[in-house]
């Protein structure tokens, strides 16, 4: 009889080389007395995480409601402000109806999950984000994942298909490199092979569009009956939460059918409470949007004039790249000790050879911040080779 084998060794070894990789990932809580650095990282796109009057909104909401919603949305969980976040919501954007999911990551599982099934072609782009590859492998589809932002390869997938049924599924503004998809060519290209398109305006909701209405909106596809939104509460809401919005038969199918609504704790009140009063302060703010975008479009053409390589944002993300995982490590250690928090995206969130800064502008940020960036960018570009400047 042979000796049982240790259950935990292949964690361990496996652990051991994604040490070796760089790719180990560490939690570090944050203080709530803040700990100095500048925060360039966080997806507060908007600055209200802290604004007191949706701090008031969530103190509110709990005080009236409660600290959890007490059930699913379909038993207890749905109070009178889930169901005016879900109108508001979808006001903003120009969708027909609207449904609130706890997480934007459970938005995007019930909206592609519930809307494929077996007998339905999904097509993909190749870096859409994580919730959508997950929700698409939940599928139970047959899924194609076609090139990045190649509207030809989705045409010729959606024409060769033998299923009756299909969609198209695309983040609105990529999560890394911070490119808008091309979303009325895809819609085009969609409605002519009788597809459904799902657009995640995660990144886009609050930044994008007149009012930060988002991509689609922007795109001329608001109420479109065969575009789906989904999109997340946490970023420029500075909330918690996600929603789906779209047709009524869309949230008619989603509320009857939807595993990811159906099985899941409402969101909680306090949450909604915040999100309500930010799209209050958005309405009220309407300059919020380019304020967002005018900085990250600063901090691009920052590190592009320092020599670092860098993309030009359609909303608030700003990607430098700089290869291997140890390489960005090292720069995002260089930032924070420069005085600036910033992200680090190594694989599996980005391809190989492609780990990157991903630097987040804020409505907020004044030049003083932006000085603090540069002088932390600079000591990056110094320490790669990379300087045009020294």
């Amino acid at each position: 009889m042979t000796a049982a084998r240790d259950p935990l060794a292949r964690l361990r070894a496996a652990a051991d080389r994604r040490a070796e990789a760089g790719l180990r990932r560490t939690l570090r809580p944050r203080a709530a007395d803040h700990d100095g650095l500048l925060d360039l990282a966080s997806n507060d796109y908007l600055g209200l995480s802290r604004d007191p009057r949706l701090v008031a909104g969530a103190v509110a909401a709990a005080r009236a409601w409660g600290t959890g919603s007490t059930g699913s949305r379909l038993v207890t969980g749905t109070t009178a402000l889930h169901a005016e976040l879900d109108r508001r919501l979808a006001a903003l954007t120009g969708s027909a109806a609207g449904l609130v999911f706890s997480s934007g990551y459970l938005a995007n599982l019930g909206a592609v999950a519930g809307l494929a099934g077996p007998g339905v072609l999904v097509v993909s782009d190749q870096v859409n984000h994580a919730s959508i590859v997950d929700a698409c492998r939940l599928s139970r589809s047959r899924v194609v994942v076609v090139p990045h932002g190649d509207t030809g390869a989705v045409a010729q997938t959606l024409a060769e298909r033998e299923e009756e049924d299909a969609l198209v599924v695309t983040d609105a503004v990529f999560s890394v490199d911070g490119d808008v998809a091309p979303l009325a060519e895809l819609h085009r290209v969609a409605r002519a092979h009788g597809a459904l398109l799902v657009v995640d305006e995660a990144h886009a909701l609050g930044v994008v569009g007149d009012g930060g209405a988002g991509a689609a909106h922007a795109a001329g596809l608001a109420g479109e009956p065969d575009v789906v939104l989904t999109l997340t509460l946490s970023k420029s809401l500075a909330a918690q939460g996600g929603a789906v919005l779209g047709a009524p038969e869309v949230i008619d199918a989603l509320v009857d059918t939807g595993r990811a609504f159906i099985f899941d704790t409402g969101l909680n009140p306090a949450a909604a409470g915040a999100a309500l009063a930010a799209l209050d302060v958005l309405a009220a703010e309407p300059d919020l949007p380019g304020r967002a975008r005018d900085r990250a479009a600063r901090i691009a053409a920052m590190a592009a004039g320092l020599g670092l390589e860098t993309a030009p944002p359609a909303a608030a993300v700003v990607p430098v790249f700089l290869g291997e995982p140890h390489a960005a490590l090292d720069a995002q250690r260089i930032c924070a000790g420069h005085g600036a928090r910033v992200g680090c995206f190594r694989p599996p969130s980005v391809p190989k050879g492609r780990a990157c800064l991903r630097i987040t502008a804020r409505a907020t940020l004044g030049e003083a911040d932006l000085t603090t960036l540069h002088g932390a960018l600079a000591a990056v570009a110094r320490s790669t080779g990379r300087s045009l400047h020294t």
